[in-house]
Order: C-alpha cells, then structure tokens, then sequence
C-alpha cells in the first residue's frame, strides 16, 4: 500500500510517496542525512513519525523543489503529516493541534508598477 500527499510552505512544494517499511527515507533520489545535514531539519521531518510513536515503520520517497532547506523541509512535514492521516484517520487527532497539517501561507509580496519593490515608493522631491 503507498500513500501520496503534497505538502507546501511559501513557494517550496513536496510530493511524498508513504509505503510500509524499515523507516528508508530518500529525498530527491538522494539519502535524508545527505540532503538535509543539521539535525534541526531532519527532526522537523521525523516529528510527524515520533509524535504518533511510528519510527522506522513506514519507508519515505520525497520530491521536492522551491524554497530553501527550511522551507523544504517543513514542506515535507506538511505532506508526510496529510500522508499519515490518509493512513489513519485516528492518527489526526494527534497531528492536527501540532499544527503539522497548517500550511503557512506567508510568501514574498510581489513588487509593484512604478515603485521599487513591494511597499518601497522612490524618494519623495517637493521641490
């Protein structure tokens, strides 16, 4: 049984495919340790799995792109979090006030016609 989900935060967006297994991750075809190498980000991706006691139970294939490692990474917590609930409705009730299955909405504003960026205007001459 495989379960997919999509998960985004600001513009990086993961594709997650969920299977039984040994706890396997890999992450654009690449090993978890090597792609994201401080441990803050590898927990942001594991806390789904060590809130719901699941370690080394299910085997993870991640495709993500956009956005920084952060980013990434709390996109991937997104995804795998929507994954696990498609798995077991139960298991919502213990991810959901974790706010795992909140996706954060914030992105760059996009620059303006006629000012210099976002809410910058170009210096103001009275004279």
């Amino acid at each position: 049984m495989t379960q997919s989900a999509t998960g985004r935060r600001k513009t990086a967006v993961a594709r997650v495919w969920l299977s039984e297994g040994t706890g396997q991750i890999i992450i654009n075809d690449r090993s978890f340790e090597e792609y994201l190498p401080t441990m803050e980000l590898q927990n942001a991706v594991l806390a789904p799995f060590l809130a719901l006691s699941l370690t080394n139970k299910f085997d993870l294939k991640v495709a993500v792109k956009g956005g920084g490692k952060q980013s990434q990474s709390i996109a991937i917590r997104h995804a795998l979090s929507r994954s696990l609930t498609h798995v077991d409705e139960a298991h919502r009730k213990v991810i959901k006030p974790l706010g795992y299955l909140t996706r954060d909405p914030r992105m760059k504003e996009r620059k303006k016609p006629g000012q210099p960026g976002a809410r910058k205007r170009f210096q103001f001459s009275k004279r």
